[in-house]
């Protein structure tokens, strides 16, 4: 092969760099909200580049700030024409003395996001 068909080839990769898949990445917590009273409600606002089945954010959980869970919304579904989107878990307890949790989400192909949304319970 000479290397002007090298080039050819290369090139012809750009767009599939550029496509969205390359693009979708991790979760992005766009916003939490909080409601208490003898348990807890959490409204989880959600953003990514679901592709469908295969790539898409398929779980959030409710953990202290030292990672044990208290509760998960497993996503079943992509949400490829709603982004961001908001869903919701109720019932989570929250254990005496915790003042403060974590959310972190993650999606179907890579996992967890480094991104964490640390929030005040309500006293």
């Amino acid at each position: 092969m000479n290397n002007s068909c090298a080039v050819i080839r290369s090139l012809a990769l750009i767009p599939l760099l550029l496509s969205p898949l390359a693009f979708a990445g991790d979760v992005h917590i766009v916003d939490v909200r909080v409601e208490c009273s003898a348990s807890c409600t959490f409204s989880v606002t959600l953003e990514h580049g679901d592709e469908g089945w295969n790539h898409f954010a398929n779980q959030w959980d409710v953990v202290t700030v030292d990672d044990e869970l208290l509760g998960s919304r497993v996503l079943h579904h992509p949400h490829v024409d709603e982004q961001p989107f908001t869903r919701s878990l109720s019932g989570v307890i929250i254990p005496a003395g915790v003042s403060q949790v974590k959310v972190r989400a993650r999606d179907s192909m890579h996992g967890y996001s480094e991104q964490e949304f640390v929030l005040d319970i309500p006293g």
